[in-house]
């Protein structure tokens, strides 16, 4: 007897039922969504992550420690923003915004 609500080969997140539809190219849309969302969210937790280990720094004033975490965090925002998981111009906002914290840091 399978569990539908096993826990996915990549975490720890349960499967999803696919929504079954009565047009084929409703079901394969609805397979596709599933794929694309998985892979977007797991994206968004990459930026998360390191948006939040730059925030830390910042409110620590490690400036050493916020220039790096501001690098990694530049380009793994960027990547997600190509990849379409996160609007380009959320991206940029997030980018401009936390270079400005990081430069007055003091």
């Amino acid at each position: 007897m399978a569990n539908d609500t096993a826990p996915a080969a990549g975490g720890a997140k349960p499967k999803k039922k696919l929504v079954k539809g009565r047009h084929l190219s409703a079901i394969k849309r609805a397979r596709q969504s599933l794929k694309r969302q998985a892979r977007n969210s797991s994206w968004s937790s990459r930026v998360k992550t390191f948006e939040k280990k730059l925030v830390v720094a910042i409110q620590n004033k490690d400036t050493k420690v916020a220039k790096d975490a501001l690098v990694e965090f530049m380009s793994q925002i960027d990547k997600a923003a190509q990849r379409g998981a996160v609007h380009v111009k959320r991206a940029a906002r997030r980018i401009s915004s936390l270079s400005k914290q990081v430069a007055n840091i003091k």
